[in-house]
């Protein structure tokens, strides 16, 4: 087992939280692989769900797809079932270290299948979903059926993430209430950006914003993600729309994404003519064009782990309004003075109003400054390939 440093670390990331269309996950995984062949003499392993079984080989990198159900038409997200499938994976490549990405049936089959090859697993805990799924359901049952369902939800994740030998969090603050719930050994790390293809240059906002037929005047608000109740994107809609009402011929929104609320955003439409809609935007170049092109990108989210898009949105050069308080407030690289303190429609309208009376540029540059010196994905997996050896060599130290 590669644990020592300067020796090679072959790595496994098991996770079904893979589109091939977009996603935080996706991003993450296939940053750490451009890390791996470009920084490391590593080598990496990706098992996730896809159309049919296949092998993508590359320098040092693997990546297998498992034959598996679609569970989402509007995002291609798929239930990696097929379990027997993981485990002969493992059995073939014995990595050095397994990392979990989800906390279902996935992560179960990681910890059973690195016991019986004694391999260290370790989960990265992407989303906080008690609070993004549980809760929001537990609401209707009452209070005394919500709050059992939140305390057997809290036990689930101590028992599963216990049975790891490190809980990777995108955020300190995270990481404390998963604390506070007895889940042991838990390591923040922070996520990162590209800040090659994420970054104020080159200047083609003017050609972008020709592209979308928007009068030099009109600021343009972007969004980019999935169209769903935990993005809490019908607050975003709502918010426009009162937006819209009142200076109609002073803003334009951009969204990115698709979802279960695609529905909600086609009404927008309807109402409101100064709002552009794309399903997706899977080149990182074509994306970074358009965080460069907006004047403000909102995020209406309260549950975000991390906010990768909004890391990337302030890597251009574009400030980022939403509401305070939630896990996403540390990588925010410039001042929330004018974030919305209520989750309503009303407030972060005024939000936004605020906000584009501001300096946004000079917000913008600072943001892009920080990001480049704090936050790039070299630094990242810097920090995080010295969590994985060490958890290695605890691991073999204790056999």
């Amino acid at each position: 087992m590669a644990i020592a440093n300067g020796e090679s670390l072959k790595l496994c990331d098991l996770t079904q939280f893979y589109s091939p269309l977009s996603g935080g996950v996706k991003r993450y995984v296939h940053e750490k692989i451009a890390y791996i062949q470009g920084a490391t003499t590593d080598e990496h392993v990706l098992v996730v769900p896809g159309p049919k079984t296949e092998c993508v080989t590359s320098e040092r990198s693997r990546i297998y797809f498992i034959h598996s159900p679609l569970i989402s038409r509007t995002s291609h997200y798929r239930a990696l079932i097929n379990l027997r499938a993981i485990e002969q994976i493992l059995e073939r490549e014995r990595p050095d270290l397994i990392e979990s990405g989800d906390p279902y049936q996935v992560a179960w089959k990681a910890i059973a299948s690195g016991e019986a090859l004694r391999i260290p697993v370790v989960g990265f805990y992407h989303s906080h979903f008690p609070e993004a799924y549980v809760r929001s359901a537990a609401k209707f049952l009452g209070q005394t059926a919500g709050e059992a369902m939140m305390d057997f939800t809290r036990r689930y994740v101590r028992n599963l993430y216990n049975s790891f030998q490190a809980t990777l969090v995108p955020s300190a603050r995270l990481g404390a209430v998963l604390t506070e719930w007895g889940v042991e050994n838990v390591r923040a790390v922070n996520l990162g950006v590209n800040t090659t293809v994420f970054s104020p240059s080159p200047d083609d906002t003017a050609a972008t914003r020709a592209e979308l037929e928007l009068p030099a005047s009109r600021r343009l608000l972007l969004y980019v993600g999935r169209l769903a109740k935990e993005k809490n994107t019908g607050l975003l809609f709502r918010a426009f729309a009162k937006l819209d009402g009142n200076a109609s011929r002073d803003f334009h929104l951009l969204v990115i994404g698709d979802g279960p609320e695609r529905g909600d955003l086609a009404e927008l439409q309807a109402r409101c003519p100064n709002v552009t809609w794309m399903r997706y935007c899977t080149d990182s170049a074509d994306l970074a064009r358009y965080y460069r092109a907006a004047d403000l990108f909102v995020h209406p989210g309260t549950q975000e782990t991390f906010g990768l898009v909004a890391l990337e949105s302030q890597a251009c050069g574009t400030p980022v309004v939403g509401i305070r308080g939630s896990y996403m407030d540390r990588i925010i690289l410039h001042d929330q003075e004018s974030w919305a303190e209520e989750e309503t429609p009303e407030s972060l309208a005024r939000t936004i109003e605020t906000a584009c009376s501001r300096n946004l540029p000079r917000l913008g540059a600072r943001a892009s400054r920080l990001a480049e010196e704090r936050l790039s994905w070299p630094r990242v997996f810097e920090r995080l390939f010295y969590i994985y050896r060490e958890v290695c060599f605890n691991y073999r130290k204790q056999r």
